[in-house]
């Protein structure tokens, strides 16, 4: 071996040596399109990015690393037989790559990474003489950093759809024992932070059991108050539900819209059209009403603006039921998978519970868990804990700090501040 040879060859094994390891990342869950053509005709579907025809269209492909090092980066692509140039970019370091059929793996280039945490590759067309810039299924990082990286791994379960939503992430409060199995009323308080509220965010607040209620963002100008049931019949179909096991509709309050819902199990839906603001502060309240004759429970829901009236949402019947409030919890999710790259948080407040008969017991205790896509560590852009007298949860935006999962948090008491709620002039 000749002395001006081995440098070299030390260099690459320090770098790219035994312990260098090989990940595929796929772009059907890990990557978005960050900036859109006019045309709007790329996507990214389960075989990656296609429909990839303008030099302003930008995909981002996200993945996290443990530990700094030097990442060889390669695409799995099929490129037009037309000459295709774009560049791949990660940080400020930019390598630019001109292909003609390739419909193998192409290999990038050398990128440093300096720092732990969550990387972006962004890709960006330069110029092409055909139809598009190629279509990319994944993207390969090797290097002793892709040991341990965290990315959406498989479609099992549909996993590249749950991974590109984000991580849903819950408060499992602690309910005092000496209440826990008497619990009728449950109290919440939600202020989702401005900027922080994103098209397809659920700030769930009263979950229970057998039902959750809360606000979401439906649209670029419609945001609901949402409250559901499930049925005891377990299915994503409401058209299969037995006559006997479907929840019955009681009451609703005015402008509210209720139905079935199916696609993550089946029941009864209700749900009212209000301009809700971030920066605001929401209470929500949850009543379950068991009949052990009839082994029937109503749940009812109410939700009241800041400085406002309580207003009636629904109430359901759910059959096959004797059952006081259990299990309450709050949870934070993104149900858009195109906006699973943004951040949001919710603060959760003042909670407390009642007995039938209207004596309120506070909960200052949670613990923080998360969903599969959590557990898994393929996202790990989530956290929650104690924020000033409050809960908070928050997911998307792949940032960096995380919150190890049932990790226990206990808030401040409110210095024996029970709701003001008078339960007989609830609508």
């Amino acid at each position: 071996m000749t002395k001006t040879l081995f440098p070299a060859l030390l260099l690459l094994f320090t770098t790219f040596g035994a312990s260098a390891q090989r990940a595929s990342v796929p772009l059907a869950g890990n990557a978005w399109i960050t900036r859109r053509s006019a045309e709007n005709s790329e996507k990214i579907s389960k075989n990656g990015l296609t429909g990839w025809k303008d030099a302003q269209t930008v995909t981002t492909i996200y993945f996290r690393v443990e530990q700094p090092g030097v990442l060889k980066l390669s695409l799995v692509m099929t490129s037009p037989s037309e000459k295709s140039t774009f560049k791949v970019i990660l940080g400020n370091q930019s390598v630019s790559k001109t292909t003609t059929g390739t419909t193998d793996t192409l290999l990038i280039g050398d990128f440093k990474v300096t720092e732990k945490g969550y990387q972006q590759v962004k890709l960006q067309g330069i110029s092409k003489t055909g139809y598009d810039f190629g279509k990319v299924n994944s993207l390969i990082v090797e290097g002793t950093s892709a040991a341990t990286l965290s990315y959406v791994k498989d479609n099992q379960d549909n996993r590249y759809y749950w991974g590109r939503r984000g991580s849903s992430v819950h408060l499992a409060y602690t309910v005092p024992e000496n209440i826990k199995d008497q619990v009728e009323w449950f109290y919440n308080e939600v202020t989702v932070p401005k900027n922080m509220d994103p098209v397809g965010s659920y700030f769930m607040s009263n979950g229970f059991e057998q039902g959750y209620f809360g606000m979401q963002v439906n649209g670029p100008k419609e945001r609901r108050i949402l409250f559901s049931v499930w049925s005891p019949f377990q299915t994503d179909n409401p058209a299969s539900i037995p006559e006997d096991q479907k929840i019955r509709l009681l009451k609703k309050g005015d402008g509210v819209k209720t139905g079935e819902f199916g696609s993550e199990g089946s029941g009864g839906q209700s749900y009212l059209i209000y301009p809700w603001v971030a920066g605001k502060t929401y209470s929500f309240l949850i009543r379950a009403q068991p009949n052990a004759a009839s082994k029937k429970t109503i749940f009812t829901s109410w939700f009241k603006p800041e400085n406002g009236k309580w207003m009636l949402i629904a109430s359901f019947e759910r059959p096959n039921t004797n059952s006081n409030l259990k299990h309450l919890h709050s949870f934070l999710e993104n149900f858009q998978p195109e906006m699973g790259n943004l951040s949001r948080t919710a603060n959760y407040g003042n909670q407390w519970v009642s007995d039938a008969k209207g004596s309120w017991t506070e909960i200052t205790k949670m613990t923080f868990t998360g969903d599969d896509i959590a557990n898994r560590n393929y996202r790990k852009d989530f956290s929650g804990g104690v924020k000033n007298t409050g809960f908070f949860l928050k997911n998307g935006g792949f940032f960096n700090e995380f919150t190890p999962l049932r990790t226990s948090f206990s808030r401040p008491v409110n210095q024996g501040k029970a709701p003001l709620v008078d339960f007989n002039a609830l609508p």
